[in-house]
């Protein structure tokens, strides 16, 4: 091949890198995501005959490694090793994506140019997914996030999930680049009409949804935004419990009305973030608990303002008893943990199950001992052992008036782990709960990006949802994805503050194919995808 042709792909890629990360925060151009994969798909399509799929690998993957390090630069916030490290990684799904690509090329016949689209884009999706469970799974900015600024079209995401979506676009823009090139204007035609029917899709689920009969819940979202350096706030426990009083007794006593009776506003349910109060709670096999007197002092000061239920992230111990006396179990297990306290204090508890590596566990540590100074180097914290995963796959239960209804428990990233999330699901009226803390990465694009991919969370499952955060976005969002935002007066949800939110919860969830059969149809497609390209690989050989 030319040399100068060869630059032309490789600047095609990067071109690709570019659009991509454009179609994300800080940026957040999604329609960018309609035509970022076009020059990549070129360039794969425009190789040679010898070693097409290594070439392949090599241009998808410095699209990704650009893409990437654009978009996960506020990794930086806690190690700069990571910032690079991560994206060098994550690039690796686009150079398998790549290798299919450079070996599946275009057919000149309208049908086949759909059958290329097709398998382009579920392996693409299918390259997404892998990496949403390799590792523990890192999925965030997948490709079919960017439609959230096209409401009607996301609601597709109840089909297959938001890997779904991102499947469609790069669907659509193999089958652009093919029309263009061999002049099959139908096979556009027919891809335009299959968005348009997901769209008209979208318009009636929204309906669906609007009318659905449902309870109001009415929460108070509050929020600090704490200043921390990597995993150490910057408050005193002092500090930070004072605050939480103060900023929760402010806006219940405005919700009050001048006689001092609560008000027809008063919130059901109030929401701390994750890890909101700095005290522990203990707690037996039995079920027998205790917590820190810092904790009780503040739980109970905000009690005299009015009932409610709360819901606040906090670290559990294994405990057990001495005499009369709670204490901690020696060499017990510590969680990261979701606590429900109803109006007179009963609690439960969920242990967040999927871990972040190196935030919250280390593999290997104990016999890989420099990984323990690689997370003391990187995050500037003493490494004091991994918080434990929890085992439990049962919803919260807390009360709206007299309905009983599920919280589908999730700390920090669990809601963008879609597989784990749907394991809760259940008949009758649930919601979502998120508590987390996006104050790491201070104030850069990360809690933004969480956001984003968290509210798909939502219309996948069609339960709504609440987030509280330390720093990041608090939020209340609905069955279709609308969300109350906590922000200040600039717009910003990088913000001190609360917020009374109100989010209607079905009585009825609607159907939900995600809900059902999870991310099998995906794989179903992908592995179907992967078939149809080698054959049609094996096809082109033959005619070569």
């Amino acid at each position: 091949m030319a040399k100068d042709t060869t630059w032309m792909r490789i600047i095609a890629a990067v071109v690709s890198g570019l659009l991509v990360a454009g179609a994300f925060p800080p940026f957040d151009f999604t329609p960018l995501a309609w035509v970022g994969m076009m020059p990549l798909l070129w360039a794969l399509w425009s190789g040679g005959e010898k070693r097409r799929g290594l070439a392949g690998f090599g241009l998808a993957y410095l699209a990704g490694l650009i893409a990437c390090l654009s978009q996960f630069n506020w990794v930086s916030s806690v190690s700069w090793l990571g910032a690079i490290l991560l994206p060098a990684y994550l690039a690796i799904y686009w150079g398998l994506f790549g290798i299919f690509a450079a070996k599946c090329s275009p057919f000149r016949t309208a049908s086949g140019v759909l059958r290329v689209a097709f398998c382009h884009g579920a392996v693409w999706a299918g390259c997404e997914l892998l990496r949403g469970w390799v590792i523990t799974g890192i999925s965030w900015n997948v490709l079919g996030v960017a439609t959230h600024h096209f409401p009607q079209l996301a609601q597709a995401a109840d089909l297959l999930g938001v890997v779904g979506l991102s499947m469609l676009l790069v669907f659509f823009q193999a089958t652009f680049v093919q029309a263009v090139k061999f002049r099959k204007w139908p096979s556009l035609g027919i891809a335009t009409a299959i968005i348009v029917i997901l769209t008209f899709y979208g318009i009636f689920r929204i309906k669906l949804e609007d009318s659905a009969k449902s309870i109001r819940l009415k929460t108070l979202l509050v929020q600090l935004n704490i200043p921390q350096e990597a995993a150490r706030m910057l408050w005193t426990d002092v500090e930070t419990h004072q605050a939480y009083e103060d900023e929760t007794l402010k806006a219940l006593d405005a919700l009050k009305l001048p006689d001092g009776s609560l008000s027809p506003n008063w919130p059901d349910w109030l929401m701390w973030p994750e890890c909101a109060l700095t005290g522990r709670i203990l707690r037996t096999p039995d079920g027998d608990w205790g917590t820190w007197l810092i904790n009780n002092q503040t739980i109970a000061r905000v009690r005299e303002a009015g009932p409610f239920s709360l819901i606040y992230g906090v670290n559990e111990l294994e405990a057990e008893k001495s005499g009369d006396l709670l204490v901690q179990k020696p060499n017990g297990r510590a969680y990261n943990s979701i606590a429900v306290q109803s109006p007179t204090d009963e609690l439960q508890t969920y242990r967040k199950r999927h871990l972040v590596i190196f935030g919250e566990t280390i593999p290997f540590v104990d016999s890989v001992p420099f990984l323990r100074k690689i997370y003391e180097q990187q995050s500037g914290a003493t490494y004091n052992g991994a918080f434990t995963a929890g085992d439990s796959l049962e919803p919260l239960s807390i009360k709206v008036g007299e309905t009983e209804v599920g919280a589908i428990p999730t700390v920090c990233f669990e809601d963008s782990v879609p597989r784990l999330t749907r394991k809760f699901v259940r008949p009758g009226p649930q919601v979502i709960v998120n508590v987390t803390n996006d104050g790491w990465f201070k104030q850069s694009p990360a809690a933004e990006q969480h956001f984003q991919y968290a509210r798909f969370r939502a219309i996948e499952l069609r339960r709504p949802m609440l987030r509280c955060s330390n720093s990041g976005v608090s939020a209340a969002i609905s069955t279709t994805g609308k969300a109350l935002i906590l922000t200040d007066k600039n717009g910003s949800h990088f913000t001190r503050g609360s917020r009374l939110t109100e989010l209607d919860i079905p009585l009825k969830p609607s159907f939900s194919l995600y809900a059902l059969i999870g991310d099998w149809g995906m794989i179903f497609l992908s592995v179907l995808a992967l078939g149809i390209g080698f054959r049609v690989e094996r096809v082109q050989k033959v005619d070569r």
